[in-house]
């Protein structure tokens, strides 16, 4: 082949590629040109965590470990002044059975021994509280009083096109509210009531999810986008006010059986 001939092919094939990425181009502008078009309603979701409450249980290879980091520091230990004050008042009684001090003025002390007896006879009639609870033995997942070595989750019951689910509260953006957070705060305060106290970890979205309406239902907006906001529920609050809506408290193991799967999935990378 000549040095013409492949000048020749190499200007098509340039010709060719330049105008295969010019049709490329233009589609993907068209594409997003449409894409632009679609309106989506603005969602806030709200993450109402219920913090643990006790601390976990240990698993058998912690608790063997617990045992041998307490054995370590009860041999390295200095003494307590406990400890030191029994053996002083040890010394005060040979001396005492020797005559070398006044008796009357130091049998009236409370020796150590006698606050040791004391602190043990206190130690025998204290009975912890169980860690399964009333509400654990009657399955109640509206009660606060559950699971109390697990981080629970605020489901509500709303309604998605005719059908209701168990969900995260919800609800969109309205105009006036100066930020999705303060169209979070609304939508927790409408759906449990005022009740429930809960402090928000910031002002921005932790988690997002997107759904498209059925096309039934379909108006000037193609779907929602749900912004989630993470917020814990306070040591003293109360549990949900009396509100028409029906509620649950999950952990992270029931939320994937409650949820659907994307949902979960999206509610899901929020947990700690």
């Amino acid at each position: 082949m000549s040095f013409l001939a492949s000048r020749v092919l190499f200007r098509s094939g340039s010709v060719l590629l330049s105008r295969q990425a010019s049709g490329k181009a233009a589609g993907s502008a068209a594409a997003a040109a449409g894409s632009t078009k679609e309106k989506w309603d603005l969602l806030a979701g709200v993450l109402v965590e219920r913090l643990p409450v006790v601390t976990k249980t240990m698993e058998p290879i912690e608790a063997k470990f617990k045992s041998i980091l307490d054995q370590i520091e009860f041999e390295n230990s200095l003494k307590s002044n406990h400890e030191l004050r029994k053996e002083t008042e040890k010394r005060q009684a040979e001396l005492l059975k020797a005559g070398k001090i006044d008796l009357d003025s130091e049998a009236l002390k409370q020796t150590a021994q006698d606050l040791e007896d004391a602190y043990n006879d206190e130690l025998s009639k204290f009975k912890p509280a169980p860690r399964v609870t009333e509400a654990d033995k009657k399955g109640d997942s509206s009660s606060l009083e559950r699971k109390l070595e697990e981080t629970l989750v605020l489901l509500a019951e709303q309604k998605l096109g005719g059908k209701s689910y168990f969900l995260l509260p919800q609800g969109q953006h309205v105009a006036g509210e100066s930020s999705l957070r303060q169209t979070a705060e609304r939508v927790l305060r409408e759906t449990v009531g005022d009740s429930l106290q809960v402090t928000f970890y910031g002002n921005a979205p932790v988690g997002f999810y997107k759904y498209k309406y059925p096309a039934a239902a379909k108006k000037e907006a193609v779907g929602a986008k749900v912004f989630f906001f993470r917020c814990v529920l306070k040591q003293d609050s109360p549990n949900v006010g009396e509100k028409k809506v029906k509620f649950q408290w999950l952990d992270q193991g029931e939320l994937a059986k409650t949820l659907k799967e994307p949902y979960f999935n999206s509610v899901s990378q929020c947990l700690l």
